[in-house]
């Protein structure tokens, strides 16, 4: 046991030797490509970084980009939907309109053709009790009046009976 406190001259001179020749091949062999494979990969995690961080600022400018443009084509379709509704209200009213019309030209229509009718019923109705008047006072008069006779005198009573109806 004493021996292993005692140092030895020659053992230590010979361990730092190797010490440092190990010392040396470790730097040369080793530590230079170790610290060259850090270094390398620090630079790629670096330009990483930096190209994730690029991407994300392009990221969130797309998404702004994008939000406004969703933001104008949500204005713009109320925009047309407003004016579809316009549009909708003006053509109801243009259709309610023409129905109107139409609907009072009909009447009117319908109005003069019930005139015409009842005008035409008159006349034939003046002529069958001018007729049934001639014939009523022949038999009172018992004798025949002819034919040119009876047309003259329907003619006066048309005439007279216009008179008539006009002042009334």
């Amino acid at each position: 046991m004493e021996k292993l406190l005692q140092p030895d001259t020659g053992l230590m001179i010979w361990t730092i030797v190797t010490f440092l020749v190990m010392v040396f091949l470790l730097k040369t062999f080793a530590w230079g490509p170790l610290l060259h494979a850090v270094e390398e990969r620090e630079r790629r995690l670096k330009e990483d970084r930096e190209a994730a961080e690029k991407a994300r600022a392009d990221a969130q400018k797309i998404q702004a980009d994008l939000e406004k443009k969703l933001n104008e084509l949500d204005a713009k379709s109320r925009e047309v939907l407003a004016q579809a509704q316009k549009d909708a209200e003006a053509m109801r009213a243009k259709h309610s309109a023409e129905a109107k019309e139409e609907a009072e030209r009909l009447m009117e229509k319908t109005r003069a053709g019930l005139e015409e009718e009842k005008r035409r019923l008159v006349g034939e109705l003046r002529q069958e009790v001018a007729k049934f008047s001639v014939q009523a006072a022949e038999k009172l008069v018992r004798k025949t009046v002819d034919a040119g006779v009876r047309k003259s005198v329907l003619d006066q009573f048309f005439v007279d009976l216009d008179k008539t109806e006009k002042k009334n």
